[in-house]
């Protein structure tokens, strides 16, 4: 079982171009501790579990458009709490604020944002007259290019380790995704090999301006090789 770590988070970084969040990669960083030591104002080997689990919510909650009642009920805190760490968030990524307003904008003008692959995602709400539709169509204009980038490399991913096990005349055999995971059914002989595959196809994917990085796990089963 081979899954990709912070894939969403990554791409991110890539499309918006966010010098500090891109570093905060290169430098192999925490994201969430980083994120949790910006927006709490407390150095990063001060952040406790649940300071870096709400900082969690708030990295991930950006990539999805959350508005600061959606955080506000997740961290079960105050609106006016959750706007507060949404602003320093974008304080502290500038140019993911400028993306996301950006793909907004494009979704707005065109109909439609594409992902990094230019697979499209028609977003006919932001012309909606009710304000309900058009703030969902907010979201998806948000989301789609990330999250649809993801999906994108996962299925490059998926379709490399599979030609590559032929290829190389293996017995194992890709067997199932789930969202950001493949999983391969293995000869015990060949694990070693499995491992080299999954490794090299799935960093090989994509070319982000960040690592895309893996985590590889194996077991009698799903359940232990998670």
């Amino acid at each position: 079982d081979a899954d990709y770590s912070q894939i969403e988070l990554r791409v991110l970084a890539h499309l918006s171009q966010d010098e500090k969040l891109i570093h905060a990669y290169e430098e192999n960083q925490d994201i969430h501790a980083r994120t949790a030591s910006e927006v709490f104002g407390i150095p990063m080997d001060e952040v406790t579990s649940t300071q870096r689990r709400d900082a969690k919510a708030v990295n991930f909650g950006i990539i999805y458009g959350l508005s600061a009642f959606g955080l506000s009920q997740d961290l079960k805190i105050s609106r006016k709490q959750a706007q507060e760490y949404i602003d320093r968030y974008f304080a502290m990524y500038p140019r993911v604020k400028e993306f996301l307003d950006g793909e907004v904008e494009k979704g707005k003008t065109d109909g439609y944002v594409k992902t990094m692959f230019n697979r499209i995602r028609p977003i006919p709400e932001l012309k909606s007259s009710n304000f309900m539709q058009r703030n969902f169509g907010e979201r998806v204009a948000m989301n789609s290019p990330i999250q649809g980038t993801a999906a994108d490399i996962i299925k490059i991913a998926m379709n490399r380790v599979h030609d590559r096990l032929l290829a190389e005349g293996l017995k194992s055999r890709l067997i199932l995704t789930v969202h950001d995971e493949l999983l391969v059914e293995t000869a015990v002989e060949e694990e070693q090999e499995v491992r080299k595959i999954l490794a090299e196809e799935m960093h090989g994917a994509a070319q982000l301006s960040v690592m895309l990085e893996i985590d590889v796990h194996a077991g009698s089963d799903w359940y232990q090789a998670k």
